[in-house]
C-alpha cells in the first residue's frame, strides 16, 4: 500500500508554476504509476486542503549533453492540482508568491 509521501514526490518550482498559484493551482512531481484519485487523496492528507481538480501529464525524457558525452534526463509525471474556492492555500507555496 502506498502512502501519501510515496505518491507526491516533490513540488515543481518554475516560473509558470508560480504564475498558476494565483489561480489556486499547484504543481507537483508525482509517482509514474499514481492516478488522479491517489494524487487527490495524497494532497488532501498531506496539506489539509480540498482539491477540486487534478490534471496529470507525462513529461518525456530530453536529450542532454555534457561535453562529449550524450545522455537523457529521466521521464517523469507532473500533476497540477486546483483547489476549491473555500479551501485554504498550501502554506509551503505562500512564501514563493
Amino acid at each position: 500500500m502506498k502512502t501519501a509521501y510515496d505518491v507526491i514526490l516533490k513540488p515543481v518550482i518554475t516560473e509558470a508554476a508560480i504564475q498558476n498559484m494565483q489561480q489556486r493551482k499547484y504543481t507537483f512531481r508525482v509517482a509514474k504509476d499514481a492516478n488522479k484519485i491517489e494524487i487527490k487523496n495524497a494532497i488532501e492528507e498531506i496539506f489539509g486542503v480540498t482539491v477540486e481538480r487534478v490534471t496529470t501529464m507525462n513529461m518525456k525524457r530530453k536529450p542532454k549533453r555534457m561535453g562529449y558525452h550524450y545522455g537523457y534526463t529521466s521521464a517523469w509525471k507532473k500533476a497540477i492540482v486546483k483547489l476549491t474556492e473555500d479551501s485554504k492555500t498550501i502554506e509551503f507555496f505562500d512564501s514563493l508568491m
